[in-house]
């Protein structure tokens, strides 16, 4: 492979990761940090997302994450009400 051939194929490589990057986080427009007790336990978690309610729920999918157990547990921890909801622009 010439050094023009090996430039080309970095500079398209370059190209792909940046627009990779940006069409992810274009559409993170919303951060929510969301507290949730479930069992006696308690979570916090961050999450963003489009709208407000995407990061909302997104949070508290991650904040439920680590004090659940199987499916039924995850939908009843996902349905409660969070302690607390704090949300912000990015």
């Amino acid at each position: 492979m010439t050094s023009r051939a090996r430039l080309v194929t970095v500079l398209a490589i370059v190209a792909f990761i940046a627009f990779v990057v940006y069409t992810t986080l274009e559409d993170q427009r919303i951060e929510c940090t969301v507290t949730v007790d479930f069992k006696g336990e308690q979570r916090t978690a961050t999450a963003s997302g489009a709208t407000e309610e995407s990061a909302s729920e997104q949070a508290q999918t991650a904040a439920c994450g680590p004090m659940v157990q199987g499916m039924d547990e995850s939908i009843a921890c996902s349905r409660r009400p969070a302690t607390s909801r704090q949300c912000r622009p990015l």
